[in-house]
């Protein structure tokens, strides 16, 4: 990294870590009111869980952006145990009948994101319905033989974690061993030589950014919140996959190195640029991979594998930033970059802005929040 040679890790660490003391971790009631505000906004908002999202076409709503919400709406639920929340998360299930957007036989990983909730509520209650299509589905996954579904590093997030959740529910370590031939496929082989930069340790959106290609700065394009994707799926696969699992050892320390690498880039008011290496292209502030940066720091910390004194304090500031720069008074967030894939995708993104999709970005906010608030 260019912009970063002169800095050394320590000094980094160090600088942050300073910035940040003066910062207390808030209690569990200060974090729960920001998440039940945005929460309570979004289902007011959106009263018919099944009404399909109109933007420049018309989707239906377990569409990927909509999955990650229920993903944090889950997340709140398992510390916030409102009956309103569980509800909605059904209702939205049965709406879909459970289904995914382009039936069983898709292999386009938004389309089983939603497969993460409809797993997550049959746990609570076993009803098979629930769970009848995302597990044909990841089954004909399986049987197609084939590991390059995941192009796009978003996907690591829409899909991988349906595999572990499958693979621990029906403890099947097939889903654990097709789980890792798609991941380690998407990291060493996707556009030419994989989409992870070993230096770097961040990952390129998709094989159009690969070198030769760089940002305006000569740097590499690491997109904000493709790196979050990445990142909390690592979190998520992590919290369920066993152990004794053979590739549990390189998620984990993929996570770690994941971890260093974007610490030190963390902006000095504890947000994240949408260009991780680039700040000056579309710099300022943006909250879904500051978000999901927080959720993986804080379950890091929670879980003794990343570290309380150094960690602590930047997740600290970041969800202060977030809570203080971001959320409006009635619950709306801002400084959310729309749906896209790189840094220009989106702009202008501000305090007022109005992303393409609202949903995504609340789902990342509440993944955070509720990590938060278990470290207290």
């Amino acid at each position: 990294m260019k912009f970063l040679k002169k800095v050394t890790p320590l000094l980094v660490v160090t600088v942050i870590s300073s910035c940040a003391s003066v910062q207390k971790l808030p209690s569990k009631d200060e974090i729960l009111k920001p998440m039940r505000t945005a929460n309570q906004y979004f289902m007011n908002k959106w009263p018919d869980t099944g009404k399909p999202i109109i933007t420049n076409r018309e989707r239906p709503s377990n569409i990927w952006t909509r999955a990650v919400y229920y993903e944090g709406l889950m997340a709140l639920y398992s510390i916030d145990k409102q009956k309103k929340y569980y509800d909605y998360a059904v209702d939205w299930g049965e709406k879909h009948k459970w289904g995914l957007r382009n039936g069983i036989t898709t292999k386009n990983a938004d389309d089983q994101c939603c497969g993460q909730t409809y797993i997550d509520l049959y746990n609570i209650d076993k009803k098979p319905e629930r769970i009848k299509d995302i597990t044909a589905c990841m089954d004909n996954v399986i049987a197609s033989g084939k590991d390059d579904d995941w192009s796009w590093i978003d996907a690591i997030q829409m899909a991988m974690p349906v595999f572990t959740k499958l693979g621990v529910l029906h403890n099947d370590k097939k889903y654990f061993d097709k789980m890792y031939s798609i991941y380690a496929f998407t990291k060493n082989k996707h556009g030419g030589n994989g989409l992870y930069n070993r230096e770097d340790h961040l990952w390129w959106r998709d094989k159009d950014f690969v070198p030769p290609y760089k940002e305006p700065n000569g740097e590499d394009c690491y997109w904000s919140r493709g790196n979050g994707w990445v990142y909390a799926a690592l979190v998520r696969v992590l919290d369920e996959l066993p152990a004794t699992n053979e590739h549990y050892s390189e998620y984990l320390q993929d996570f770690k190195d994941m971890s260093v690498a974007l610490l030190k880039i963390q902006r000095p008011d504890g947000l994240w640029t949408v260009s991780l290496h680039d700040p000056n292209n579309y710099g300022g502030k943006e909250i879904t991979g500051t978000s999901l940066f927080v959720y993986g720091f804080a379950w890091g910390v929670r879980k003794g594998i990343l570290d309380r004194n150094t960690y602590v304090p930047a997740l600290t500031k970041a969800w202060n930033a977030m809570v203080k720069d971001a959320l409006h008074p009635n619950g709306f967030l801002g400084y959310v970059q729309g749906t896209g894939k790189e840094p220009k995708d989106g702009q202008p993104v501000t305090y007022t802005s109005m992303p393409d999709f609202e949903d995504y970005g609340l789902g990342c906010f509440l993944l955070a929040g509720t990590e938060v608030y278990k470290l207290k």
